[in-house]
């Protein structure tokens, strides 16, 4: 018995070695979990999407009488599952590769300086790093491109010690609105949560192509359990171990719809108010948020143009945004009036 195990055992390792070997990916335990959560998912809509065909007979002669509806429906469907490798495979952001930028940045502006004696552009390629709200942001795009140490300390207030905005992991100094992630071991820029289902951080960088996931896995998921309940209306006494398994299904489906509908109005709201889900759960734990109002959003500038730059900014660019000044959190804090609403300040 002793000796079947141990060739059992063999058997086994050497099969892994082979398959580690033909896929390098798979040695990593962290990959493979994310690989297996990304053939869970792609399983869980083909279930559901085969299961609807399979059964809804009527459903079938609908497609052939009006086509559009079934193309529009697995346009949506498989929109969905590209737009979800599309968010797991995009970077979030992170400080080393911003960081990175600015140096060759410095490295482009040194060469040109000697050859031309004029300054380089920042723009790095596709990759642009803009500056919001200091002075260091002018600097940067001027004729003396500063460091990264230098252009992250003028993003805080005067005074503030390096040792509090360097990350104790990564031993990189963390821009504003930046966190260590532990599950991808990097410093991500804008940090939101990181994902499990996806395998990756929300950050600064998919935080918009995470927004669209949400957006169009609810819509599939309420078009899907349409579906079924015009299923369950119409032939729920026919044959009841289809309408337990449709049941079955659509009950799971129901509380995935309640959870996908309060995620994106929530992530709405987020991307309204300029804000990430780490700022606002931990706000209090946040040295530079501790002292400013809960209903005070430091880093809004007005719903139109965090839309814009949610949408359009920031996915070609890093964009590292200061703290606030004492006066324009200020005006941040008054309260909005009559006049306010006319002249379109809180836009």
């Amino acid at each position: 018995m002793t000796m079947v195990v141990g060739m059992c055992r063999t058997f086994r390792d050497r099969s892994l070695d082979r398959c580690f070997q033909c896929f390098p990916c798979l040695s990593d335990p962290a990959r493979r979990s994310s690989l297996g959560l990304k053939v869970a998912l792609v399983m869980l809509h083909l279930i559901y999407a085969g299961i609807l065909f399979l059964f809804d007979s009527d459903l079938i002669q609908k497609a052939k009488r009006e086509p559009w509806y079934t193309a529009l429906y697995l346009l949506l469907f498989f929109a969905t599952l590209v737009q979800y490798f599309i968010t797991s495979g995009s970077s979030p952001g992170y400080v080393v590769d911003a960081m990175r930028a600015v140096n060759e940045t410095n490295v482009i502006y040194k060469k040109s300086s000697i050859a031309s004696k004029q300054p380089a552009s920042s723009k790095n390629g596709s990759l642009i790093v803009t500056v919001e709200g200091s002075q260091s942001a002018r600097s940067f795009q001027g004729n003396n491109v500063a460091s990264w140490t230098k252009l992250v300390m003028d993003m805080y207030p005067l005074g503030t010690p390096i040792r509090t905005c360097t990350c104790s992991y990564c031993n990189v100094e963390q821009p504003p609105r930046a966190k260590h992630c532990h599950d991808c071991d990097k410093c991500v820029l804008q940090f939101d949560h990181h994902c499990v289902w996806l395998g990756t951080c929300i950050g600064q960088g998919n935080h918009c192509k995470f927004w669209w996931y949400i957006c169009e896995e609810t819509a599939l998921c309420l078009w899907t359990g349409i579906l079924y309940i015009t299923y369950l209306k119409a032939n729920i006494s026919r044959a009841w171990w289809k309408a337990a398994i449709m049941i079955l299904l659509l009950i799971a489906l129901s509380i995935s719809i309640i959870f996908l509908l309060l995620l994106l109005l929530f992530h709405s709201y987020l991307v309204l108010t300029n804000q990430t889900t780490y700022e606002l759960v931990r706000r209090r734990r946040i040295p530079y948020l501790r002292g400013i109002p809960e209903r005070v959003y430091p880093f809004s500038k007005g719903v139109c143009s965090n839309l814009y730059d949610f949408c359009c900014v920031r996915s070609c660019s890093y964009s590292l945004e200061s703290l606030p000044s004492a006066q324009e959190l200020e005006e941040k804090s008054r309260p909005y009036t009559c006049l306010d609403v006319l002249t379109c300040r809180c836009c």
